[in-house]
């Protein structure tokens, strides 16, 4: 795991090549602390710029940047090829002559060899891992940018003054003399309704996201000119959601995603550094920690993280799933205090607005397994494989009911829930709040009242849950911007699945996974130098989770129950079986609270319209009604403080 930078110029080259270059991998450090590493070619105003964090091969022959043994090929690379044993092994069998030239054991050198005797996409194809990656072809003059099937690795990208810059993280390219980006607020607006920005765009004008499972190669032509090419796709998540369904039985389904989780595992665990596993003791991360242990012949070393606020705290079900399992387990119980100061390190951690709460939490229990471990395996990515959120069987079972009713009347419903005052609603729904379990209270609230008479007007299905993943309308918000055309509410780009919770879920995978979740947990860890992986994201077992019907994730009233039933084998059902709980912070009374004069900082009404063309009265409304107790705005209002931090942050030294 690491960090890339670098850049290229044809036009002029770039004066002070390698001072711009270092100064660009010396804004991330954390990313790989263990070294740093250039390459430049000058005739081409070419630099190549690396930060190590050592996985494999500690010792130089792992080190990059690193040419491939005829010379042809230079990279810098973030990630890890779990499958380099074999992939050495096909080279050899394809090229003898490789044989007694290798340097070292690291996958870099392994890629490289591959490159040179398949070609690119070719060799990408027989790759199994994560990875970013900057590609210079000596031979074609060419510079290729590569990224993992899932975007598990990031990478950036775009035309600065002429110069193609690229980086794992935005604030590389501040180092750049020439990067004077302008705000895109249209991709704001993204923000304000998911809590992040999705797809390909960025917070900056012209500067991109390199989409998972893409290649891109300039030409000479192309960088001469200003071009951005088309990107070649080696694997497409949709592809493999539309892919025929699994013919065996639930049993045999069970048996399959215990195989291939296993295998996924094993290739995830092998490292010349120590190795861990974040436990939340819910069922995705209890059931890799299960099957780790089962291949392990030590303890496994297990950490999660506890909060004395009641209804956030899963520490005690991970202890003992843990002590059921016999790993070696440390906790750590963070004060509200502790979280409370993570808040102002968000914008530099993040480098792009993003406002998903959990953040601060991954970033405390990331904090507390790099003191113990070098590399962390979780659980991400059950939710979406497996339709495991509540809202996709909800939506399944709801929906059928809501299209039995005429849609005028669904209208008129919805206008009379609408007319209920929130006060009113919110003093209505006490009773059954205050004795729901802590997980589901958040259920009974004026929000979510608003947010099903918001659904009872929709034409159909997607629709529907489109509006219910939304966590805000940044119509209301922004003055005079237009919303880009994002995947969740671009019908025609959902995967053609019969099961309409396989499609949600899919949906989920091919956005809030990517966008959300994995930006999340990449950059929380890397703040503090720990490489996370995340086995069920390995492409294999993706394309098994995805071919199973929806009748085998929800059945018996139960959710991910093919997962569900892999875990049984191992851990005791009652360790396990309890409402989905979720990995959040009490943002809602933080804002009345603690973080009331921050947050009033930020979005008083002059430096509201500081920065963004916000409608000053409407964020100040939301945030009126928030004190008050009428609503529970705070995603919302994260959301606008999210890019008020973010935006502040530009403006103050670094």
């Amino acid at each position: 795991m690491c960090g890339i930078a670098g850049f290229i110029d044809v036009h002029r080259g770039v004066t002070e090549l390698e001072h711009v270059a270092r100064q660009m991998t010396a804004r991330i450090p954390h990313r790989g602390p263990d070294s740093d590493g250039h390459w430049f070619d000058r005739d081409h105003g070419l630099a190549l710029g690396h930060r190590r964090l050592a996985i494999v091969d500690l010792s130089p022959a792992g080190a990059q940047p690193m040419a491939s043994h005829s010379g042809r090929f230079q990279i810098v690379f973030n990630g890890e090829i779990y499958n380099h044993v074999q992939l050495r092994q096909k080279v050899e069998q394809s090229a003898p002559q490789v044989k007694g030239t290798w340097r070292g054991h690291s996958d870099t050198e392994i890629m490289l060899e591959a490159f040179e005797l398949w070609g690119v996409e070719r060799a990408l194809k027989e790759m199994v891992g994560m990875w970013a990656m900057a590609l210079w072809d000596r031979k074609e003059r060419t510079l290729t940018f590569s990224r993992d099937r899932m975007g598990e690795k990031p990478l950036y990208y775009g035309y600065v003054n002429g110069a193609l810059l690229f980086g794992s993280e935005l604030k590389s390219f501040n180092a750049f003399p020439q990067f004077k980006p302008t705000t895109d607020f249209g991709a704001l607006a993204l923000h304000l309704r998911y809590s992040c920005i999705g797809g390909e765009r960025t917070i900056f004008q012209g500067i991109h996201k390199l989409a998972p499972g893409t290649l891109r190669t300039f030409t000479l032509g192309d960088l001469q000119k200003g071009d951005i090419p088309a990107a070649q796709i080696y694997w497409n998540l949709r592809s493999a959601i539309e892919a025929p369904v699994f013919k065996g039985s639930p049993e045999d389904a069970v048996d399959a995603v215990e195989k291939s989780l296993s295998t996924a595992i094993a290739d995830q665990m092998s490292a010349d550094v120590p190795v861990g596993a974040f436990l939340s003791g819910g069922v995705d991360s209890s059931t890799v920690v299960a099957l780790m242990q089962k291949q392990s012949k030590r303890p496994v070393r297990t950490f999660s993280i506890g909060f004395h606020e009641k209804g956030y705290n899963e520490a005690q079900h991970a202890k003992l799933v843990a002590a059921h399992l016999k790993t070696e387990h440390t906790e750590l119980y963070v004060t509200r205090e502790e979280m409370q100061a993570v808040v102002p390190r968000l914008p530099q951690m993040y480098d792009e607005p993003f406002a998903d709460a959990s953040q601060i939490p991954t970033f405390l229990v990331s904090q507390m397994t790099r003191q113990h471990v070098t590399v962390s395996l979780s659980g991400d990515a059950g939710d979406e494989l497996f339709a495991g959120y509540s809202r996709h069987a909800y939506a399944h079972q709801m929906w059928g009911k809501l299209n039995a009713i005429p849609r005028g009347l669904r209208l008129g419903a919805a206008g009379a829930l609408n007319a209920v005052p929130a006060g009113i609603w919110q003093a209505a729904l006490a009773i059954p709040r205050a004795l729901a379990p802590d997980a589901r209270k958040k259920f009974f609230t004026s929000a979510k009242v608003a947010q099903f008479a918001d659904i009872l007007g929709t034409e159909n299905e997607m629709e529907a849950y489109s509006r219910f993943i939304s966590l805000g309308n940044p119509a209301q918000l922004l003055e005079g911007v237009p919303e880009p055309l994002s995947i969740q509410r671009d019908f025609e780009r959902w995967p053609r699945v019969a099961d309409l919770g396989t499609r949600l879920a899919a949906v989920d995978a091919l956005s809030y996974l990517v966008d959300d979740i994995l930006v999340k947990v990449d950059r929380a860890s890397m703040a503090v130098s720990l490489e996370s992986r995340v086995p069920m994201l390995d492409h294999r077992f993706v394309e098994l989770a995805f071919s199973i019907p929806f009748s085998m994730k929800e059945r018996d009233g139960q959710s991910k129950w093919a997962l569900r039933q892999v875990l049984y084998r191992h851990v005791p059902r009652e360790l396990v079986d309890r409402p989905k709980q979720g990995f959040g912070v009490p943002l809602g009374a933080w804002l009345r609270g603690p973080l009331r004069d921050w947050a009033e900082s930020l979005i008083a009404p002059q430096v509201l319209k500081a920065y963004a063309p916000f409608n000053v009265a409407n964020v100040r409304g939301l945030w009126s009604e928030h004190l008050a107790g009428s609503k529970d705005n705070s995603p919302a209002l994260w959301n606008v403080l999210m890019f008020q931090a973010w935006a502040q942050s530009r403006t103050q030294p670094t």
